[in-house]
């Protein structure tokens, strides 16, 4: 089974590889019919309906007015996403960016981020009423299933600081994405990572009403999803990212504005989606996009705020050595949108 799920997983990157070859070819990733420069994208996590507003930008022609022919590929968790757009096989991703300050902690992978989509953190651990987990300290000695990488998983250990549970007396059980509402489900673990916003999709595998654990609660300064491209990229070619990050945003704009429209064009793509879910998830996802309170541009970057995170990371001990991170190495401020 490993052997199996190895091969699954090269043929996925083979396949994003070959996006990337098409899309960077010696034309310079000119479109040799239409003139728009060929993009690759990933989503933050597979393609539920909290990634619908690239679908809307894709769909009413907002990269194409922008000069980019975008091809849209489900993503599988931060760490995957940073590595294959560090390793050219994507041009933009999203991720989360506490989990992507954390691993540039880790390893110097050349990327960086250029704008939010989320001023809130999503991130949190989703458990079942009338199961184990009703508060934090419910997780103790508990299985979480999760995406190896994504996530709720790295930023693990600075939420059970937070509300003061040794994070390895939790133990996540590897699980790939869309498995994961069936997973908690069956009872074969007590909990799930999942994004706030993944509730309706639980309770409808479920048929229960779901709690949700979120990391926000007690790390409020988080940031949630961030647009992540090379570094490179985004010293060499800014206004081409700019650019991307300005149609990507007006896809979400939309989207927040009209959940059930941006739904039904997730659906028109990945024709999969469940409507009814895909539209909650949107609803819940607006005040995450557009705090009360938020009055700057949607994607907004405040520097003063990175750098309170980064010290939280640093005092959590989730970035060794202390300082090893500086605000630069993280964000591209001068690219996010401004007022």
């Amino acid at each position: 089974m490993r052997l199996r799920r190895s091969a699954v997983a090269l043929m996925a990157v083979l396949g994003l590889a070959l996006t990337s070859a098409c899309n960077n070819g010696s034309d310079e990733g000119q479109g040799e019919d239409s003139g728009l420069q060929k993009v690759s994208y990933l989503t933050s996590f597979n393609t539920f309906g909290r990634e619908a507003y690239a679908y809307v930008a894709l769909e009413k022609g907002y990269f194409k007015d922008a000069g980019f022919d975008v091809t849209i590929n489900p993503g599988s968790g931060t760490v995957d996403v940073m590595k294959l757009v560090a390793g050219g096989q994507a041009d933009y991703g999203i991720g989360d960016f506490t989990a992507t300050v954390i691993t540039l902690g880790k390893q110097k992978l050349p990327v960086t981020t250029v704008g939010m989509i989320h001023q809130r953190s999503l991130a949190a651990i989703v458990a079942l009423e009338g199961g184990t987990i009703s508060k934090p300290q419910d997780l103790v000695g508990k299985r979480i299933g999760d995406q190896p990488g994504s996530t709720n998983q790295v930023m693990f250990p600075v939420y059970a600081q937070a509300v003061g549970i040794d994070p390895n007396s939790v133990k996540f059980v590897p699980s790939p994405p869309p498995a994961l509402p069936q997973l908690l489900a069956s009872t074969k673990v007590d909990g799930i990572g999942q994004f706030v916003v993944g509730v309706p999709l639980v309770e409808k595998a479920a048929k229960k009403k779901a709690i949700a654990l979120p990391y926000g609660d007690k790390l409020p300064d988080l940031y949630g999803n961030a647009i992540i491209t090379r570094s490179d990229l985004a010293k060499d070619h800014p206004d081409q990212v700019k650019k991307f990050t300005g149609a990507l945003l007006k896809g979400l704009q939309d989207t927040i504005d009209d959940p059930a429209a941006a739904a039904a064009i997730l659906k028109k793509h990945v024709p999969q989606t469940d409507l009814a879910v895909a539209t909650e998830e949107l609803k819940l996802m607006k005040p995450y996009v557009k705090p009360d309170g938020f009055n700057d541009p949607l994607g907004a970057v405040d520097p003063t705020r990175v750098q309170k995170i980064i010290s939280l990371l640093d005092n959590a001990k989730a970035i060794q050595p202390k300082g090893a991170v500086k605000t630069a190495d993280v964000v591209t401020v001068d690219l996010a949108p401004k007022g």
